[in-house]
């Protein structure tokens, strides 16, 4: 049986801390009501927000390179009998008004898009710091879209500065993730003359072009037959495909100097990183588990074509230039799940609408 409760029912009391909640004391620690936020309520609180998520994502970039976060690396799952999916854990930690500790657990099985199904599927577990007890269950397949592509929207931006703002847009691979990257650009400000499009996948590049025409985006829409032609003729880059080893491999491509959002991290040859600046989320995260920009350190035996992180553009302490092809590869850290994650919480409960598991936890008296 669930139950729709307010976060201030006194009934109720949570120890969760939002940023209009006073700190609560910890001598007296009380569990917390679980709540289950499924896709639909998510989409509601995040859907026409794309700003708003933009700087929480990027206030949760500034609290990583601030230390004030705990994010270990991913576990990953992976399957003898069926080696193209796996299911990643990432366990994370957050300090700050939005104080929240958690975990995403996300799956990538490829071969579900021939059924006409997302790759991936996840959810996202809320603790409360005070109790280490779960207080919500939420669908993050959503989360984890929006938060990449506040991700990637707000690279673009900072990864822009100094430059002509970008007219021609080419995205390889067309599924969810490029979708809501193109959303969130959209409605953080961005506009093209030109839109490209490339996939292996024709019947995916289709339905891509056509969710880009009923979106009533302005400027032409041209599906590309391969990835040269898109990135020849593109000033903003967004590469999120399912790759998992180098496809793109010829430097010369890039000679026009794009800024290039490697969201899928495994697409590009090291020789196309060493040519560029390399900007990554997190310099440890990133490389690990065979992306580019670890197959680049395998080859070179250093890390010195790491030139920083978002973080560091966004606080001035690196500069983009403008002359060089410049590359976002961003690992995806949880604590931009948790971060969106506790947005849409605090959200839902201060409206009043969620969605309370009544008696989820059992035995809470120690003794009996």
């Amino acid at each position: 049986m669930t139950v729709t409760q307010p976060l201030s029912d006194p009934a109720q009391p949570l120890s969760v801390r939002s940023t209009e909640d006073p700190v609560r004391s910890t001598e007296d620690p009380a569990v917390p009501p679980f709540a289950v936020v499924p896709g639909r309520q998510v989409k509601q609180v995040l859907d026409g927000r794309e700003a708003t998520v933009k700087d929480v994502v990027e206030a949760a970039y500034h609290l990583h390179a601030e230390g004030r976060t705990v994010n270990p690396a991913s576990t990953f799952l992976r399957f003898p009998d069926r080696p193209a999916s796996r299911i990643i854990a990432l366990p994370a930690s957050l300090s700050g008004d939005a104080q929240v500790d958690g975990l995403k657990w996300i799956s990538s099985f490829p071969a579900n898009v021939r059924s006409g199904i997302p790759r991936a599927s996840a959810v996202l577990i809320l603790n409360d710091p005070v109790t280490g007890y779960p207080f919500a269950c939420m669908e993050s397949s959503v989360i984890s879209a929006a938060r990449t592509a506040a991700s990637a929207a707000s690279a673009a931006n900072w990864l822009s500065l100094g430059r002509p703002r970008a007219s021609r847009v080419g995205f390889i691979g067309a599924g969810l993730i490029a979708r809501y990257i193109h959303t969130y650009l959209r409605r953080t400000g961005w506009s093209f003359d030109d839109i490209g499009v490339h996939d292996r996948s024709a019947d995916s590049a289709a339905g891509f072009r056509l969710y880009l025409e009923q979106s009533a985006t302005e400027g032409r829409v041209t599906v590309h037959r391969d990835p040269e032609q898109l990135v020849r003729n593109s000033d903003l880059v967004i590469i999120a495909t399912v790759a998992s080893t180098p496809h793109i491999a010829v430097p010369a491509w890039f000679d026009h100097h794009p800024v290039v959002l490697h969201v899928s991290l495994r697409d590009l040859d090291p020789q196309i990183l060493l040519s560029a600046t390399n900007i990554v989320d997190d310099t440890d995260h990133c490389l690990r588990a065979q992306t580019s920009p670890h197959l680049t350190e395998q080859l070179t035996g250093n890390r010195d074509f790491v030139h920083g992180t978002l973080a560091d553009v966004m606080s001035g302490r690196v500069s983009v230039p403008a002359d060089r092809t410049a590359i976002f590869s961003p690992f995806g850290l949880g604590v931009l799940d948790l971060m969106v994650g506790k947005y849409v919480y605090d959200q839902l409960a201060r409206s009043g609408e969620l969605a309370v598991v009544e008696d989820f936890f059992d035995e809470l008296s120690r003794y009996g």
